[in-house]
């Protein structure tokens, strides 16, 4: 990492120019990834990301450049190429910095992925393997992946600000394969945390991992086409958030909403959902998958209100938007390394729980889909007009779930899932993804509670 008087150098460079801002994004990340195929290790892969990124602000416009060059020859040409595209001024800023903050983990590792030995990560995806292929008879293929990512970074901006922190994140990805006749499908889960291999005992033990994507393998293996046509439809907790994390989170970004293409611009205050509905974005929750220490612009994570009782209270928002928007930063900026500029992004974000019970959102369905798991999908973030496929999805009949179902697909929109849903339970939980934007891609927790949307259209492939 580059040293203070370094920073002071550069940063001062840059506000010779008729910036008015001027910030340095250093990394480097150390990431390792084991995968397995049924026994036989298949891959292990070590890989080192280390650079620079240095952007300037001249009002609401910014330019922004990147190096893995970590010399000062090569860092002062990036700064002077950026400041000839804003044109210099007659007398610039000397930049004084901080002294170096190192920022408090909210998120304590115990066991350090990359300094535990090979042989006991290869065992644990071993473990993983085993609960599958144990699981059922048909299970013929399991592919388990074992990642993990130790990211430090500095951030110091024109501002003085001078801050560092690091970031350690682990994860356990398992595709189980099952087959009867010619029928074969698939089942996955991935379970991750900002934590070191401790965080695989429990609930997240590899073999209860190996069996969950076995189970869904199974389960799929006697389901039958989905219906089509409008119909209640019950989404279930944890993965299930994924429909309000893209047709709906995607919206309350200031990476949008500012640029007013945002189906959500200029709505804050009013009703825009369900008076069931509340949801926040949280990156400060200890552990979780999408929590950091500070954002990618050295601010404190928050917790963000971004819905309360179905009335917009809250956009996630980043400095650069915030500028353009007249409304300070939220703590949302990420990015995924050090070649993105970092906009607002979601970090935890979630439906709070309800009041209602579970059981009781089934009792009055005469026909409906009960969606335990959710797929991928696309959205358009400009109308919030998406469609999710459903990974693992029932029949719902006078009450009941009854058949698996295959080749759902959810049709709609943000704005009108959000008003249609009329019953959210209290069994919060949230799970791990990642989501790709114009910065990147990042980890992020999505999650609610189980949720009963009154009318939404389904997509199916039963024609009879």
């Amino acid at each position: 990492m580059l040293k203070k008087t370094q920073l002071e150098m550069l940063l001062t460079l840059a506000m010779q120019s008729n910036a008015d801002f001027a910030e340095i994004f250093e990394e480097e990340a150390h990431s390792e990834r084991f995968s397995l195929v049924n026994e036989n290790v298949e891959d292990v892969n070590r890989t080192v990301r280390a650079g620079a990124g240095i952007r300037l602000y001249q009002g609401t416009s910014s330019v922004y450049g990147y190096t893995n060059e970590m010399d000062m020859d090569s860092l002062e040409a990036i700064v002077h190429d950026l400041a000839d595209a804003l044109g210099k001024k007659e007398t610039g800023t000397t930049v004084v910095l901080n002294e170096r903050e190192v920022v408090p983990n909210i998120s304590p590792i115990v066991n350090n992925p990359q300094q535990a030995s090979d042989t006991v990560k290869i065992n644990l995806l071993h473990d993983c393997v085993k609960g599958a292929m144990e699981y059922d008879e048909r299970v013929f293929k399991v592919n388990a992946v074992l990642s993990s990512i130790v990211q430090d970074v500095q951030i110091a901006n024109s501002e003085g600000l001078f801050k560092a922190d690091t970031r350690i994140r682990t994860r356990m990805g398992v595709s189980a394969y099952a087959k009867e006749g010619d029928n074969v499908q698939s089942g996955f889960t991935g379970p991750g945390a900002s934590a070191g291999l401790e965080y695989f005992s429990g609930q997240n033990e590899p073999l209860k991992i190996g069996q969950e994507a076995a189970r869904i393998a199974c389960v799929l293996l006697k389901a039958k086409k989905a219906p089509s046509g409008v119909m209640p439809v019950i989404i279930d907790n944890g993965f299930g958030g994924v429909v309000f994390h893209e047709a709906c989170g995607h919206s309350l970004e200031a990476t949008g909403v500012a640029k007013h293409l945002s189906v959500f611009s200029e709505k804050k205050g009013q009703q825009i959902a369900s008076p069931k509905v509340n949801a926040v974005d949280d990156g400060t929750l200890p552990g979780q998958w999408g929590s950091q220490n500070m954002d990618d612009e050295g601010n404190p994570q928050q917790r963000r209100l971004l819905i309360k009782d179905g009335v917009l209270t809250q956009y996630m928002v980043d400095r650069l938007n915030g500028r353009r928007m007249n409304e300070r930063s939220t703590g949302s900026a990420r990015r995924e390394s050090y070649k993105y500029e970092p906009t607002s992004r979601m970090s935890n974000t979630y439906l709070l729980p309800g009041t209602d019970k579970r059981e009781d959102m089934f009792k009055d369905i005469k026909f409906g889909l009960y969606c335990r798991s959710m797929g991928g999908g696309s959205v358009n973030p400009n109308t919030g007009e998406f469609n999710f496929g459903v990974n693992e999805g029932y029949l719902i009949e006078d009450g009941q779930v009854t058949d698996p179902v295959i080749g759902a697909m959810l049709i709609g929109s943000g704005a009108e899932i959000l008003k249609n849903i009329d019953m959210v339970s209290d069994d919060l939980a949230l799970a791990q993804g990642m989501c790709g934007s114009v910065s990147g891609s990042i980890p992020t927790n999505i999650g609610q509670p189980t949720i009963r949307v009154s009318s939404i259209t389904v997509g199916g492939t039963d024609n009879e």
